[in-house]
């Protein structure tokens, strides 16, 4: 590599995008989201999504327990309700009982609320 080159790539702009924490929460969500969605994975595959997809459910829900958030009362509250739910609903998916359509219309609502309050980039 010569002088110049080095030079072009020393001074050229950063594409390097900042991230904030609602749009890393959005992309986190629509990964999941999206494995629990594939029709042609497996059961197990689907399995490890619900897993995954209850573990962020219970962050969350620590997270809105905490009494130093700072969002409010009511969105915390929503939150840890729908929390209680995926985790129900999951139970009741593992034994056969229902389908993923619930946990994937309640993370797909998550996903639009984030990025409509600026968690797109």
């Amino acid at each position: 590599m010569n002088a110049i080159e080095l030079a072009r790539q020393a001074y050229a702009p950063s594409t390097a995008s900042i991230r904030t924490p609602r749009s890393i929460e959005a992309q986190l969500v629509s990964e999941i989201t999206s494995r629990l969605s594939k029709a042609d994975a497996s059961y197990s595959q689907r399995v490890s999504a619900v897993h995954d997809n209850r573990a962020m459910w219970t962050a969350l829900a620590v997270d809105v327990a905490d009494a130093e958030n700072t969002l409010p009362q009511e969105l915390r509250a929503n939150i840890f309700y729908l929390a209680e739910f995926t985790e129900h609903h999951s139970q009741r998916y593992l034994r056969g009982e229902v389908g993923l359509d619930a946990l994937i219309d309640v993370n797909r609502a998550i996903i639009r609320g984030l990025r409509a309050s600026g968690g797109a980039t």
